[in-house]
């Protein structure tokens, strides 16, 4: 059976670096930011955009999951609905994700969005109002929705990731 994990966290917190390091040990890694690189969008996308990009990403991962294949999804999850929403569309082929919450401060979050460049997909510029906006909203998950790996502030410390 696959082994799907949600990275969850604000944009800032250290999703990608710790999705490469699950991708470098075998996972496969889809990317939201890495499908609005390839198609040369940027933030903020239209609401048509987004919808599609997500369907393009759901259908591979159900695609991966049914050929055995262990994903990581490298998305912000930054709400509970979002969550239930991918938990309950691989419920079906018997899999319940992991989440993996990258805990790391507001400073943290935001300093390394405003060192960002705009050179790919996972450095993509992102306006420091909606930023901020994003961090602010942000829904933490808790236990109660399931498998949960709290991860500090260095992801890349992370047994998980070191393999």
């Amino acid at each position: 059976m696959s082994r799907v994990i949600l990275m969850c966290g604000p944009s800032g917190s250290g999703k990608s670096t710790y999705a490469r390091g699950l991708e470098a040990g075998g996972m496969v890694r889809l990317s939201f930011d890495h499908e609005t690189w390839r198609r040369g969008l940027t933030a903020p996308l239209s609401v048509e955009a987004a919808t599609e990009i997500e369907a393009v990403l759901r259908a591979r991962l159900l695609e991966l999951v049914r050929s055995g294949t262990d994903v990581v999804l490298d998305f912000s999850f930054s709400t509970r609905a979002l969550r239930d929403d991918y938990r309950a569309l691989l419920a079906p082929l018997g899999v319940l994700p992991e989440t993996v919450y990258l805990a790391t401060d507001r400073d943290t979050a935001l300093a390394r969005l405003r060192s960002r460049r705009g050179q790919g997909g996972d450095d993509l510029v992102l306006d420091a109002d909606v930023a901020a906006r994003h961090f602010d909203t942000f829904e933490v998950p808790t236990p109660d929705e399931g498998p949960l790996r709290v991860v500090g502030d260095d992801p890349e410390r992370d047994p998980d990731v070191r393999g």
